[in-house]
């Protein structure tokens, strides 16, 4: 597995992060439309926020860096965000939960005491 993680802060980051958040099934879309898609992640921070793609291989990944590029100048040109923060590479440790474990920490039937 491959994953690239990319960092948006500084100006219009924010709005930026409020655009693909209004737009979230676009992004959807465009991202499980890739060839290897494994996972992808928006993650909004302080700052801005950080978006990180996990595919099969790199060209995975480079697809979906392309793919944003592409997004962003079709559908938030007008915020002019700065360019992201790019760090990638092979993926080390890959955990996630079995499908039946998901359930909502808010969910009160679910609390242990």
């Amino acid at each position: 597995m491959h994953a690239v993680i990319r960092t948006y802060s500084g100006s219009g980051a924010s709005d930026l992060f409020d655009r693909l958040e209004e737009r979230k099934s676009d992004v959807d879309g465009l991202m499980r439309s890739i060839n290897g898609f494994i996972a992808y992640d928006l993650v909004r921070t302080d700052s801005g926020g950080a978006s990180i793609t996990v595919c099969e291989d790199s060209a995975g990944t480079d697809e979906s860096a392309q793919r944003a590029r592409e997004w962003i100048a079709t559908h938030a040109s007008d915020i002019r965000a700065q360019e992201p923060v790019v760090a990638e590479g092979p993926v080390i440790v890959h955990v996630e939960a079995p499908a039946t474990a998901a359930v909502p920490a808010s969910n009160p039937a679910f609390a242990t005491s």
